[in-house]
């Protein structure tokens, strides 16, 4: 378990920004759109071989000549005042066919990644995920945090369009964040560093889609720009917003009406910092997953 540097920036004041894939891919969307825009330069990557199973083998002429793996690498910006460090993992190491990263495996990457943390000496990480929440995927997404200091409380709610988790109506002050994305507060916080997860709302019916959520990363993005003080190229994500959307409504008229009549009803909840998520129950939340599966199940035919 080794990370390999391929050159050792001089940084100032550095912050890392870091996320793994998770539901709609929502936080690594956002963290890598972020880093594509600044123009960043990689300098340092995890060694593979303890974490992954090869993804592909380059086969030719019948003979074996190299197996890829899972990407997790680190990348930097200097900014001026406080420089940026990107890790972005294209894949989290989970054992028994597990989706999230669990167990020994994820501890030692979670540890890693905070070891480049504290060679640069980090003043802070953030970390992004996706947040299941009772909204409609014409509105626009939420941003929950989850600090792991209440040192950082008070800057959270100074911006637009975040709501701490702890204050999510129904959550009784308590929640979790599945897989490194999560992990990482908390060992971050055994090693004394600041952390903060950014999770974009995504609608309880699109959970289990196996499809990225561009418009809540797009969310995450703005937070983060605020938070760390830079301009953000925001044009490739609102095409990709714009597309999914499109795309989601077109899904959305093939529904019989009776769901589009349940999901309707997510219009009039908003997750949003100032109203609260009121508007439906915990048992209309599970009846509509429940049509909808069903619905998917029969092909998508109405009846």
């Amino acid at each position: 378990m080794k990370i390999r540097y391929l050159s050792e920036p001089d940084l100032v004041n550095p912050v890392m920004i870091a996320s793994w894939p998770g539901i709609g891919n929502i936080g690594l969307i956002a963290v890598d759109t972020l880093r594509r825009s600044l123009n960043t330069e990689q300098f340092a990557y995890i060694e593979p071989w303890d974490f992954f199973y090869p993804n592909k083998a380059v086969i030719r002429d019948g003979q074996l000549l190299d197996l890829t793996f899972p990407s997790s690498a680190f990348y930097f910006k200097k900014t001026g005042r406080n420089d940026l460090i990107f890790f972005i993992g294209e894949e989290q190491p989970a054992d028994g066919g597990r989706v999230y990263a669990e167990g020994n495996k994820a501890y030692a990457m979670a540890n890693l990644v905070l070891n480049v943390a504290q060679r640069f000496d980090c003043h802070r990480i953030y970390t992004s995920g996706a947040a299941v929440a009772p909204i409609h995927h014409t509105m626009r997404s939420g941003v929950w945090a989850v600090p792991n200091s209440d040192n950082i409380l008070d800057e959270l709610k100074k911006y637009s369009n975040v709501l701490l988790m702890s204050d999510v109506e129904g959550r009784e002050g308590s929640g979790n964040i599945t897989g490194l994305n999560g992990l990482l507060l908390g060992v971050a916080n055994r090693r004394g560093i600041e952390a903060v997860c950014l999770m974009g709302e995504i609608p309880i019916y699109l959970q289990g889609f196996p499809f990225p959520y561009p418009k809540a990363s797009k969310s995450v993005i703005e937070v983060l720009s605020a938070a760390l003080n830079i301009t953000a190229e925001m044009d490739t994500i609102n095409q990709l917003s714009l597309q999914s959307e499109q795309e989601l409504s077109d899904l959305y008229e093939k529904l019989p009406a009776e769901i589009r009549d349940q999901l309707d009803r997510l219009k009039q909840v908003s997750a949003s910092v100032s109203e609260g998520m009121g508007a439906i129950t915990e048992e209309d939340k599970k009846k509509i997953l429940e049509d909808i599966d069903k619905f998917f199940k029969r092909g998508g035919e109405q009846h």
